[in-house]
């Protein structure tokens, strides 16, 4: 399997040879109105640029073309614009992960250079709606960037199926929530196409997920499909946030659906298959690579990455617009007394309960065993120790361990410095 990733990688890479001295023509094409058709292939395995570099194809191609964009990120979860990262996503297991990074490959299979550019899975919010979703070297990315006034959610997720198709995948569709999904079975399709709109029909599994973005003159569809993900086993267990069911959170949360790859192996294969599709849809068209990208001579896309970076700081992403969008509970983490009864039955806090509301990732009081407590404004992200921080408050030192505990289990602590 890693022999295969490495290929894929490599195939990637080697899809399109570039003309001498396009590095300095890359923006005149792409803002060129005669240019009607684009395609670009991004060599990069940096989420931050690749979601830059379609963020600027959205903003500056001319407002009558289509734009096709494949690229290929290494480990991390990509949230929508609206999502809490505190429900979506297992923070504690990201922490885990990017600590012990050379001795986690039980819980996350990378590529050598996957390894050399990242110590574990990296948390990003995109500028897009839609749900959490897990990258890595086996699961494509594909946007289309078209005028808003042709906009269709289905459109171009039958386009990559009509693509799956001539692949083999011949139980590919396109179901009611505009994900691709394949099916062991015929009658479990049938099911799934009746009519009624129903994520996770048994029997189906999701390979392919959308999200997307409307201007007043484009639009943007950017989707997944799982080919080969060597990380598929363990994607559940990145995306099932400990503190979810305890939580009380403003925001779009995701659709859980079962998941499937593909298993197309040769990556090269799939970005032809859809080349092809999209050449009979919109007509001839030119390839650019991401290395004829000079960052120097397009400033806006560096300024893109340094967002997105910046948003790698769980405070950051939670200080994200709209304002009301990612606060916990009405204003932060509401553990109401159905949840902490539920926790104490599981022997987890005993006796105790703690619940606590935070606006902005921020909170100045919280009540635990029925007492409460006030402190100055602080960031629950910038907490390195739950017990400490209980016991700086007076707790007793006992409730203090085991509530503390309990609470960085499934919240996360020490973010004030993280490169997950």
């Amino acid at each position: 399997m890693k022999r295969h990733l490495l290929q894929n990688a490599r195939q990637i890479r080697q899809s399109v040879s570039a003309a001498p001295g396009l590095a300095r023509c890359f923006m005149g094409f792409a803002t060129n109105p005669a240019n009607k058709t684009q395609v670009y292939v991004s060599e990069s395995l940096d989420p931050y640029k690749n979601l830059s570099i379609e963020h600027e194809l959205l903003k500056k191609t001319p407002a009558d073309s289509t734009v096709l964009f494949f690229y290929v990120n290494r480990p991390c979860i990509v949230i929508g614009r609206n999502q809490n990262p505190w429900v979506e996503v297992n923070l504690p297991l990201l922490e885990q992960v990017r600590r012990h990074s050379s001795d986690s490959s039980n819980i996350l299979v990378r590529t050598d250079e996957e390894k050399r550019q990242s110590s574990g899975v990296e948390l990003v919010r995109r500028r897009s709606g839609g749900g959490a979703v897990f990258h890595d070297s086996g699961n494509i990315n594909f946007s289309v960037i078209s005028p808003s006034a042709n906009f269709d959610r289905d459109r171009h997720a039958e386009m990559v199926v009509r693509a799956l198709k001539r692949l083999g995948i011949t139980g590919a569709m396109v179901n009611c929530r505009h994900d691709i999904i394949v099916a062991d079975n015929p009658g479990a399709l049938e099911k799934a196409s009746n009519g009624t709109c129903r994520a996770g029909q048994p029997g189906t599994f999701k390979v392919s997920g959308s999200a997307y973005k409307l201007t007043r003159l484009r639009s943007l569809h950017h989707g997944t499909c799982l080919l080969a993900s060597p990380n598929l086993k363990n994607i559940s267990q990145f995306l099932r946030s400990p503190a979810r069911e305890f939580i009380d959170a403003r925001g779009v949360e995701s659709v859980r659906s079962p998941v499937k790859n593909v298993n197309i192996l040769n990556m090269q294969a799939f970005i032809d298959g859809v080349l092809d599709e999209f050449g009979r849809m919109y007509g001839e068209y030119k390839v650019f690579k991401s290395s004829e990208i000079a960052p120097e001579d397009w400033p806006s896309i560096e300024k893109g990455m340094e967002e997105l970076k910046a948003s790698t700081d769980i405070g950051l992403l939670d200080l994200k617009e709209p304002p009301y969008a990612n606060t916990l509970s009405r204003a932060g983490t509401g553990f109401t007394a159905k949840h902490q009864c539920a926790a104490a039955a599981r022997g987890e806090l005993k006796d105790n309960s703690i619940s606590f509301e935070a606006a902005h990732g921020e909170f100045e009081s919280l009540v635990l065993n029925h007492q409460t407590y006030t402190f100055a404004p602080t960031k629950i992200y910038d907490l390195k120790s739950w017990p400490e921080f209980l016991s700086g408050l007076g707790i007793d030192s006992s409730t203090a361990e085991r509530v503390g505990r309990w609470t960085a289990k499934v919240l996360g602590s020490s973010w004030t410095n993280t490169s997950i």
